[in-house]
């Protein structure tokens, strides 16, 4: 396996002819706490069980902060590789992803390869992080290295790529709205989907006590209790908003020497001002999403934008207007107006004086 301790110098390497820079691993000395069964999967993802099979490249769902980059990390530091982790965004480009042409100090072009090329070429690991914010033009670039071709085309320095057999690779999607919709022929490729869901109540705490060892347990207790009750509710407070809440509550009882702010008020404070107002009511903060979602309400009609619930003027929930409506009545049992509002029998609106 290659040394996962980064050299101060840029490594560089020549492929048919051209040199390539070659960039830094990324080093995140972090432990993976509870859910083994999910980090077992990603490492059975990237087994290889014959010397005619491939390892797959699993896409790694969750809500936003739930730790699917700190899995992979686990994943490649139980296998003992360097680890490679490109952002990708709305704006990546072919050229970003692959190989990116520079203008070097002698006015000449050099070429610096990416970290998903730099994990090709040096058999390490590469997290392709938030991969449905990416276009279809960037992932029609990785189609052939996502299958069992192995490799890519580097337009821009005229060169193909083969992946090192010990190259291993993971994507990392967020579950909310994304900028593009990935295309089948990718997600074909991308297998199999592994779902990271929310910690229980025990590892929630192990992790928190892990990034902030500082903290006091009443307040780890705090925000544990709220992160459960959030998970119940289907709100998706993650353990990074959980992290952040308690970084800037710590600090402000940190900075208050002269009036020190008591632990819940400091707690209450930062929540509203890390996670917004609503979230200090989370049982309200369920049922507006619900309503706004369609959940197990009446839908908005005309007078809810007049009146508010319980007005008398407001019509109930269980006036039904269509009950006594049958199709086959007669005329006459409109007090004798006709369709049009007026009295008349001959088909015409000729009653002015009523409002058609």
């Amino acid at each position: 396996m290659p040394d996962r301790k980064p050299s101060h110098t840029k490594e560089q390497i020549e492929i048919q002819g051209v040199n390539l820079t070659l960039c830094q691993p990324n080093v995140i000395n972090s432990e993976w706490i509870g859910q083994t069964e999910i980090l077992k999967q990603i490492l059975a993802c990237w087994l290889v069980v014959n010397e005619r099979d491939l390892p797959l490249t699993p896409r790694l769902v969750g809500v936003p902060g739930i730790g699917k980059t700190a899995l992979a990390t686990a994943a490649a530091k139980a296998r003992d590789q360097e680890l490679y982790i490109y952002q990708c965004t709305a704006d990546t480009r072919p050229e970003d992803l692959l190989v990116t042409p520079v203008l070097a100090d002698n006015g000449r072009i050099a070429y610096h390869a990416s970290p998903l090329v730099t994990a090709m070429i040096r058999g390490g690991v590469c997290v392709l992080d938030e991969g449905n914010r990416m276009n279809e033009k960037s992932w029609a670039s990785l189609a052939p290295l996502l299958d069992h071709r192995r490799y890519v085309e580097s337009i821009v320095a005229g060169i193909s790529i083969a992946a090192h057999s010990n190259f291993r690779c993971a994507v990392t999607m967020n579950q909310d709205e994304s900028t593009f919709e990935i295309p089948d022929y990718i997600l074909s490729r991308l297998q199999p989907t592994l779902s990271l869901g929310f910690p229980n109540s025990e590892n929630e705490m192990a992790i928190l006590r892990y990034h902030l060892p500082f903290c006091s347990a009443e307040m780890l207790e705090m925000t544990v209790d709220f992160l459960q009750k959030s998970h119940s509710l289907k709100l998706d407070f993650s353990t990074r908003d959980a992290l952040n809440l308690l970084r800037y509550a710590i600090k402000r009882i940190a900075q208050e020497t002269e009036h020190p702010l008591a632990t819940d008020a400091a707690w209450r404070e930062s929540l509203e001002q890390c996670l917004g107002a609503e979230a200090l009511d989370l049982d309200r903060m369920a049922q507006t999403r619900s309503q706004s979602l369609g959940g197990q309400t009446l839908p908005m009609g005309f007078s809810d934008f007049f009146f508010q619930q319980g007005d008398l003027l407001r019509p109930s929930e269980d006036d039904d207007f269509d009950d006594d409506y049958d199709e086959d009545d007669e005329i006459d049992d409109f007090d004798g107006l006709d369709q049009f509002g007026d009295d008349d029998t001959d088909g015409t609106n000729n009653d002015r004086d009523i409002p058609f």
